[in-house]
């Protein structure tokens, strides 16, 4: 039987065809999506959207028909994940990040190990940091159960990206269900990071970041700046600048909130970004911040047993994945609202194993 997905429907971006694509090759289903990216300017797929879909396709045997830029439609057929070694490039500063977030579930359940070599953008608007991806959602990960091991090993901003993320994987023996609704922070990290800017712009941003926090009651906060430069090996072709606060928990667990720095756009105003949604979601008390809900659900899908998380907030990324992911795995979903506390995610996964 053939799954059909309409790209239009929730968010109608390319996080429907991630989820989709990821779930199909997993469950071994040919997979038809049309009207893909609808509501995004231009509609259809961009190269960041084919080479994910190729790279999950390499990784499962599987073919592709409609896999050109613009096309509003494809046929996935897959087979089985492999184990092996991989290299995908974006072929422009597309996210890497966005690529690794389609590959790993499938990667992870593949008959053997893998190691995965991704070029493209690490640190792109509207798409998760590679960063983010390192400190928040692998420790969730291996919580759950799976073996993962992330490394950057070159920076890649707008407009060459070029950036290198490498990614190795064990196969999941079984992938235990994830319970966080409520934990205390135990410390606060502000970490800036820049390529080819002067290093006062990271010290500006870091302690801008800090007073912000501090004003709000957070003390002992930790620090970390990484000018890099030409010198550099893991220096980005292109200059460019972030910053992600970090909450670590006392589940072991991480809260999220980062910001890139843009033309014309001072250090400070990008801190301030970044510590105003730390703060805005620390304040609701939810131990998983809002992008982090969004991430995990496909593994809440495939996960043995009942997972229950409480988020920051309810995005229409997390609200699209919790219906395009329910309906094509069957999972049970529940969804919570609970005004300043955020929201409830339940969900009865399908205990997928190993092919």
């Amino acid at each position: 039987m053939v799954k059909v997905v309409d790209g239009a429907r929730g968010e109608g971006g390319g996080q429907i065809l991630r989820y989709a694509v990821s779930t199909c090759a997993l469950l071994g289903e040919e997979l038809r999506v049309f009207n893909i990216r609808a509501k995004r300017s231009p509609p259809g797929l961009r190269p960041q959207h084919i080479t994910a879909i190729k790279s999950v396709a390499e990784v499962c045997g599987g073919t592709v028909e409609g896999l050109k830029i613009g096309s509003s439609s494809i046929i996935f057929r897959p087979t089985r994940p492999r184990g092996g070694k991989y290299f995908f490039d974006t072929g422009t500063a597309g996210s890497a990040p966005l690529v690794l977030q389609s590959l790993l579930p499938v990667i992870c359940f593949a008959d053997g190990p893998c190691e995965v070599e991704i070029r493209g953008g690490t640190n792109n608007p509207m798409a998760p940091p590679v960063d983010y991806i390192q400190e928040v959602l692998a420790p969730a990960l291996r919580m759950m159960g799976v073996e993962v091991r992330l490394e950057l090993v070159r920076r890649g901003f707008y407009p060459r990206g070029q950036g290198v993320v490498r990614v190795e994987t064990r196969p999941v023996k079984r992938l235990k269900p994830i319970e966080a609704l409520d934990a205390k922070v135990e410390a606060i990290e502000v970490y800036a990071y820049s390529c080819n800017l002067p290093d006062h712009i990271v010290r500006r941003m870091a302690a801008a970041a800090e007073s912000h926090l501090g004003r709000a009651g957070y003390r002992d906060i930790t620090v970390r700046t990484e000018p890099l430069d030409r010198e550099d090996p893991r220096n980005s072709l292109d200059p460019g600048t972030g910053i992600l606060i970090l909450a670590r928990l006392s589940s072991g667990l991480s809260m999220g909130f980062d910001s890139l720095g843009e033309r014309g756009v001072p250090a400070e105003e990008v801190a301030r970004r970044a510590a105003e949604e730390a703060l805005s979601q620390l304040s609701t008390g939810a131990p998983i911040d809002k992008h982090l809900a969004d991430q995990l659900i496909i593994w809440m899908a495939l996960a043995d047993g009942e997972s229950r998380i409480r988020t920051s907030a309810i995005t229409s990324h997390t609200a699209t994945g919790v219906d395009v992911v329910g309906s094509l795995t069957g999972a049970e979903f529940g969804v919570k609202e609970e005004g300043p506390k955020g929201a409830l995610i339940s969900c009865r996964g399908i205990g997928l194993r190993p092919s």
